[in-house]
């Protein structure tokens, strides 16, 4: 058989991919479905292009690792517009068909906690949620074990030049990463004297605001769906999602906007 469009992409396998639980169905449940994994598609994504960025880091690949960090803001970007199409579904649209939802819920997402490890956001009781020795749990294990992006950046920092303290770089990666006054002078002096690194720098805060943002929509488009009532799979809902608003990726990067 020739290759096509279809058989490339495997279109009729992935078509086959949204099926509503509801009877009838009810017609919205789709478009809950397909938004869904839209997310987890771009999750996927996000997953693949930074972890070649930290590879860009580590072989000191400037220009690579720029456009690379441009490219997830970008997908970030379309996360966000993602939720205006989410917001079409009214609370009475959503709840037609919530029930069928059970105890699924978004937090079980193992690629959004992968991204949450990747990012520095280390929380072992996350692994809590998925079947010891699964693929899933495997994969969090190793995220949670392994380097941050912020911890790979400062070793390229190191590559530039620049003397990061050896008690930063040995870190324990499996714990959060406190903010240090020293990497923040280095920061300082990287925005006054090294153009392209100061950009690389601004690109990390690109998505770290991306990423609030779109915190902040989801968070507006659940209180307006639900309001105050837990979400599925027994989370608080808004309530737990509020307390995420606001958390920074990379917190050196936000003192230092004080001291220019």
């Amino acid at each position: 058989m020739p290759l096509t469009y279809s058989t490339y992409l495997k279109i009729d396998a992935l078509l086959q991919c949204q099926n509503p639980l509801s009877e009838g169905p009810e017609h919205d449940e789709l478009l809950f479905i397909v938004i869904h994994q839209s997310y987890e598609l771009w999750f996927k994504q996000m997953l693949h292009e930074l972890d070649y960025l930290m590879r860009l880091f580590n072989t000191g690949e400037r220009n690579r690792a720029l456009h690379t960090l441009k490219r997830v803001d970008t997908i970030y970007r379309t996360l966000i517009q993602q939720v205006d199409i989410l917001e079409t579904l009214t609370p009475l649209e959503f709840l037609s068909f919530r029930d069928r939802l059970s105890n699924a819920s978004g937090f079980q997402s193992f690629q959004f906690r992968e991204l949450e490890f990747l990012y520095g956001a280390k929380d072992p009781k996350k692994l809590e949620n998925y079947a010891p020795g699964c693929e899933h749990y495997r994969r969090l294990q190793l995220r949670l074990a392994s380097p941050t992006l912020w911890d790979t950046f400062l070793r390229f920092l190191v590559h530039e030049g620049h003397q990061v303290p050896k008690s930063v770089l040995e870190r324990d990666v499996s714990q959060v990463a406190e903010p240090s006054p020293t990497v923040q002078k280095i920061l300082i002096d990287i925005y006054r004297n090294d153009p392209l690194v100061s950009e690389i720098c601004e690109a990390l805060v690109d998505i770290d605001t991306s990423l609030q943002q779109w915190r902040y929509r989801h968070v507006k488009m659940v209180e307006r769906t639900i309001g105050n009532k837990s979400g599925t799979g027994g989370s608080s809902g808004v309530g737990y999602l509020q307390g995420t608003l606001f958390k920074t990726v990379f917190p050196d990067l936000w003192a230092i906007r004080s001291e220019f």
